[in-house]
């Protein structure tokens, strides 16, 4: 088989939702951010045999394929296709995924993978509301589905992790603040070598990270599903709604090479899983155990972990099952931080793990993510 590699990976800043892009079109933020991943890799965009878009709420602004609508946007050749992918939440690091293995089959020798979602301008569950006045829970799904599987909000999920594996409301809080106090800290120092620039050329730093925060402020927010005392799952212990986007340049590597081209990472690992619905954010634990047991990888080797904080009992139920050193885990914070564009923050983790492990001179690193309806994603690179 041909050797997929990673060449260039970049992301936008992620902007809070009614923030810094809410008043850019979707498949516009996308384009742009296609373009600056070509043009920081020297890679002619006549070169790219597909774009591969992960996307959320496909409708609006970011239906009608939003894949091939950023290929045209971007300027691309006409004959680059285009196709937008929903996996939920692992989207994009899916899109990598397809993008290398259609590398490691032959079919193509350069993807562009990333995604997208402004949660400003197409609100989440859109594609499952058009034709009514407001998200109405699960009634759109077939009531066979739900006869056979009692799905819940992801919320109501987190907070049944939070109580089978004893996560108090000060534990998920204190990850929280932990999450902050890294993202604040990278950024302040220049670490983003993945960031594009923000909006007016601002600070290449996420909008929703915050220099401090007040432990007896979330002490005292209320649950966002349950009753108080009932409950620990609040706004301050999960992602924030988000706009963004992120790109991944793929190849193979003998032709990345004879381009003159410089790899930067290689896979070792690529999984996705399926996992209890109603829980069903706990796949990332099963996701892990496959992917380091593919690559023939013990938890102990991987020098930097990149877990998609949904919520933060997510993250500290999967440390408290595998025994994770959190010092290894999202060093320079998460998207309890930065914020989670739902299509776009897949390949956003991937080219902040692969700026992270540069940085620090790590060679091994895997990025999770916990997905909706009870799925995972995981990815195991190595530098190179």
């Amino acid at each position: 088989m041909n050797q997929a590699v990673i060449l260039e990976a970049v992301r936008t800043p992620f902007g809070r939702r009614g923030g810094w892009w809410a008043e850019t079109r979707p498949d516009s933020l996308l384009a742009d951010t296609v373009h600056a991943l070509l043009a920081r890799a020297g890679l002619p965009g006549d070169k790219v045999e597909d774009l591969i878009a992960g996307c959320v709420s496909q409708a609006g602004e970011q239906g009608a394929n939003i894949g091939r609508l950023a290929a045209m946007l971007a300027g691309l050749p006409e004959r680059v296709p285009g196709v937008a992918l929903n996996r939920m939440c692992g989207s994009s690091q899916q899109a990598v995924h397809f993008g290398a293995q259609a590398i490691a089959a032959g079919d193509m020798r350069y993807v562009v993978a990333g995604g997208v979602e402004s949660m400003s301008r197409v609100p989440m569950f859109l594609d499952v509301t058009l034709g009514q006045s407001e998200f109405r829970g699960f009634e759109s799904l077939n009531p066979a589905l739900l006869a056979r599987y009692p799905l819940i909000h992801q919320i109501e999920s987190a907070e049944r992790i939070a109580s089978q594996w004893g996560l108090s409301q000060a534990d998920m809080d204190a990850w929280a603040r932990e999450s902050h106090a890294r993202a604040w800290a990278a950024a302040s120092a220049g670490l983003h070598a993945e960031l594009l620039p923000g909006p007016a050329q601002a600070a290449r730093r996420d909008e929703g990270i915050r220099e401090t925060t007040d432990a007896a402020r979330m002490a005292a927010m209320a649950p966002a599903m349950r009753a108080p005392g009932e409950g620990g799952v609040t706004a301050a212990n999960a992602s924030q709604l988000a706009d963004g986007a992120a790109a991944v340049l793929l190849g193979d590597k003998d032709a990345a090479l004879a381009d003159g081209l410089r790899p930067r990472a290689r896979f070792l690992a690529r999984v996705a899983v399926g996992s209890d619905p109603v829980m069903q954010l706990t796949g990332v634990i099963p996701a892990a155990q496959q992917a380091l047991a593919r690559a023939g990888l013990a938890l102990e080797d991987i020098d930097w972990i990149e877990i998609n904080e949904a919520f933060a009992s997510v993250v500290l139920a999967w440390q408290r099952e595998l025994g994770a050193d959190l010092t290894r885990v999202n060093p320079w914070g998460g998207a309890i931080a930065h914020g989670h564009p739902l299509g776009a923050t897949g390949a956003g983790l991937m080219a902040k793990m692969l700026a992270g492990l540069e940085a620090t001179e790590g060679e091994l690193g895997m990025q999770l993510m916990c997905i909706g309806h009870g799925m995972a994603t995981a990815t195991i690179i190595q530098r190179v």
